[in-house]
């Protein structure tokens, strides 16, 4: 869908590498740096940037992203906490390949997830939605996590996931975030 007056184009970068990333750790709410790596990646991500215009550029409030909105654009990205990752609850700092079956089951299909102590993807959307609704349309460079960008692709896009320091593009009809 080409960029219209009535819709958003969202560049939407997920973070990059944590030394929680690469223990398989979850990290929702946490709130680690990058690594080196990690900083590798958002660097590269800023290559891919170079003489792209945004009207609003923004990050998760978490330290990964904010840090690499600064490494990949500099320091005018705006935090805002409904950007963070999903609240995992109890599960924050856990190794993904140590959880129960079910649990596995229930966090890959992502859509009626929820953890003891933590948020539902259902309310994981409506704090994206209600972000999302209050932009104004045009182009719009957004640093965030993992799970956003899932959700965001599952609902408006392809449902892909992205590795850690990855760019995708998304197209949204404003009309689309009521």
């Amino acid at each position: 869908m080409p960029h219209s007056s009535n819709s958003l184009q969202l560049w939407l970068v997920r973070h990059g590498l944590t030394a929680s990333n690469e223990a398989g750790r979850i990290s929702g709410w946490e709130d680690p740096e990058l690594t080196p790596t990690g900083r590798e990646q958002a660097e590269a991500v800023a290559a891919r940037l170079v003489d792209e215009e945004f009207d609003g550029v923004w990050s998760s409030d978490l330290r990964r992203a904010r840090q690499t909105a600064a490494l990949a654009w500099g320091e005018g990205a705006r935090p805002d906490p409904r950007l963070r990752e999903l609240n995992f609850g109890i599960l924050d700092g856990e190794v993904w390949r140590e959880l129960p079956t079910a649990t596995l089951t229930a966090m890959k299909r992502f859509q009626s997830f929820v953890a003891e102590g933590g948020e539902s993807t259902a309310e994981l959307g409506q704090r994206l939605l209600s972000f999302f609704s209050e932009l104004p349309p045009g182009r719009h460079l957004v640093f965030t996590h993992g799970g956003v960008i899932y959700w965001l692709l599952g609902r408006f896009g392809d449902g892909a996931w992205l590795g850690c320091g990855e760019l995708v593009k998304l197209d949204v009809r404003l009309d689309e975030l009521c």
